[in-house]
């Protein structure tokens, strides 16, 4: 496995920004750009909790909207003990905009494993099939 370790630090830095006052469950995520930018994001709650923005999402719409499209890989951080992979959402917007790159979920812990969007979306539905 790569060398991650500065990403899924970035991606602690990130989610201290988290706004989770509902859940209190704050993740952060940082995203690698073929560019060798990295994009952080971090969940963002609000009263209607489908509305909320999770981490990887925001770091991804953070990186296209300033023009990146190509990216290496994304790191996820959450402070639980079982690793948390990303939603069924996020795989998607994952798997769209970055391919099958690796996907390192770590905890506050140490705890680190390396996925692959391919393995964690499997068959996804892309533009390739519309």
């Amino acid at each position: 496995m790569p060398n991650f370790d500065s990403l899924v630090n970035i991606a602690k830095q990130a989610r201290e920004m988290a706004h989770a006052p509902i859940s209190n469950f704050r993740v952060g995520a940082a995203l690698l750009a073929k560019s060798g930018r990295i994009f952080t994001g971090c969940n963002i709650e609000n009263a209607s909790l489908g509305l909320t923005c999770c981490a990887e999402r925001t770091a991804i719409f953070k990186a296209v909207s300033e023009g990146e499209r190509g990216f290496d890989a994304i790191a996820v951080v959450a402070d639980t003990d079982t690793l948390t992979p990303p939603c069924g959402a996020c795989r998607q917007i994952i798997w769209e905009f970055c391919g099958d790159v690796p996907v390192i979920l770590a905890n506050l812990g140490g705890k680190v494993v390396q996925e692959s969007s391919g393995g964690l979306l499997p068959r996804p539905f892309d533009s390739s099939l519309l």
